[in-house]
């Protein structure tokens, strides 16, 4: 083996311990392979080109080892007291007359056909539509509630049901904007041909002056409530954290009215008594602690 070969060899050995400490042993035979095929002429050149390339896998290398063989740090956690607080709920209430009235009642007819019933009820409902505009009721007043029309039968001992006939059923809902029309106006549908009366609710027109005023009262109490509570704590009492809301104007349900068709008109109205409406809000609200 002459000079050349020999330092091609020594060349080729020392990338092989660059790219590997440990070469196998088919690596060193392809290094040896090379490294037999390789001259004076070609060395020069591929000599700068080994070096970059084992510096290059070196430098690749280094950080994964130095990052196995480092110890990790170990993670510090801070805890933090959580800011005392002080969670109350409290409730404004206030009473108001109402403005206004809503009035349900229907017509309920029977007819052997259900044509013939539903004929019969739609001719009588014309005549309470007319009486309601007779008495000042607006028709944005005035809304359909329900429309019904069921067959009826006769139930006997040991027999299967036989049918009498149809029931129609319609049924509206009025809101009667001034009060002291209300007796009026129900005696107008009875009148007109109205033989059922569900019920007969009062309310508002609107709710907010309301609702603001029981919104104030129930922010006063709440604060009352926590200045209490910090003082007998013997602690400072900090700002509001969160404050929430629930309750609020809803119209009352209708109360039950019963009331019979009559032939004739008496010179005195249907007596009715509005009374008051409570209106409530909740609120429930956070303060700190110092």
């Amino acid at each position: 083996m002459n000079g050349s070969c020999k330092r091609s060899r020594a060349a080729v050995q020392a990338l092989a311990i660059m790219v590997s400490p440990q070469p196998s042993r088919r690596l060193r035979l392809s290094l040896e392979f090379v490294s037999e095929r390789l001259s004076m002429k070609t060395l020069p050149a591929l000599m700068p080109r080994a070096l970059m390339l084992g510096a290059a896998v070196i430098g690749l290398s280094a950080p994964a080892a130095l990052a196995q063989s480092a110890p990790a740090a170990p993670m510090q956690v801070h805890a933090m007291a959580a800011q005392p607080a002080l969670n109350l709920s409290a409730y404004g209430e206030v009473k108001v007359a109402p403005d206004m009235a809503t009035l349900t009642f229907g017509v309920m007819t029977e007819a052997v056909t259900a044509q013939a019933a539903m004929a019969d009820n739609a001719r009588r409902m014309a005549e309470v539509f007319a009486a309601l505009r007779r008495a000042g009721i607006e028709p944005r007043d005035i809304q359909t509630s329900g429309l019904n029309l069921s067959a009826q039968y006769d139930y006997q001992p040991d027999q299967p049901p036989r049918l009498r006939g149809y029931q129609a059923s319609n049924r509206v809902t009025v809101n009667i904007m001034d009060l002291e029309q209300v007796g009026t106006v129900a005696d107008a549908v009875v009148a007109a041909g109205v033989n059922q009366i569900d019920g007969i609710g009062f309310g508002l027109r609107d709710p907010k002056a309301a609702e603001d005023q029981a919104r104030v009262l129930a922010v006063r109490a709440l604060q009352d409530k926590a200045r209490l509570y910090a003082q007998a704590l013997g602690v400072e009492l900090g700002a509001i954290r969160s404050l929430n809301e629930g309750g609020g104007y809803s119209p009352p349900p209708p109360v039950p009215v019963f009331a019979m068709a009559r032939a004739e008109m008496s010179d005195a109205s249907t007596p009715l008594a509005a009374g008051q409406l409570t209106l409530r809000i909740d609120i429930t609200g956070t303060y700190d602690l110092r």
